[in-house]
């Protein structure tokens, strides 16, 4: 298999980002579709705000990953930076071959090279085998997390 290679996501890149992403059981049912122009207005606004990432990992010329990394100030831990990931996905067919991990160290090392003094993630309760990859890889549960959906006008 050639090397995976990872890159920041361009707009080109989004529909197909989002079309793994909505394939998860635990996303949102009220997702809009792909095209949406909510979406393409969110990616740039993180490209803009140099805190907030998303990244693709490539495989022969074909995306096969996604995650969203984002740094975090925070005043305790002595006021230190935190890495933030989240929407971390490998296309399906080809998960169980390392990619997912090799994502994961290649952020955990950006964590590093930035300064931060921890990594978080946050997973949906129902990913079981999301939850074991991330324990293999020396994460541990040691918060609770809690969500209060708010209602949104103006989408689209």
């Amino acid at each position: 298999m050639t090397a995976m290679r990872l890159r920041l996501e361009t707009q080109e890149d989004l529909p197909g980002i989002l079309s793994m992403l909505f394939q998860d059981q635990a996303t949102s049912s009220d997702e809009l579709g792909p095209g949406a122009a909510c979406y393409a207005h969110a990616l740039r606004e993180m490209q803009a705000s140099g805190s907030s990432a998303t990244y693709v990992a490539e495989l022969e010329g074909r995306i096969v990953g996604t995650f969203m990394l984002t740094f975090i100030r925070h005043l305790l831990r002595q006021g230190s930076l935190v890495a933030q990931i989240e929407a971390m996905r490998v296309d399906a067919p080809l998960r169980g071959h390392g990619l997912g991990a090799e994502m994961m160290r290649w952020a955990i090392e950006e964590a590093r090279r930035r300064g931060c003094s921890r990594v978080q993630l946050t997973t949906h309760i129902a990913r079981k085998d999301a939850h074991r990859f991330y324990e293999r890889l020396g994460f541990r549960a040691s918060h609770l997390g809690m969500k209060l959906p708010l209602e949104r006008g103006g989408r689209g």
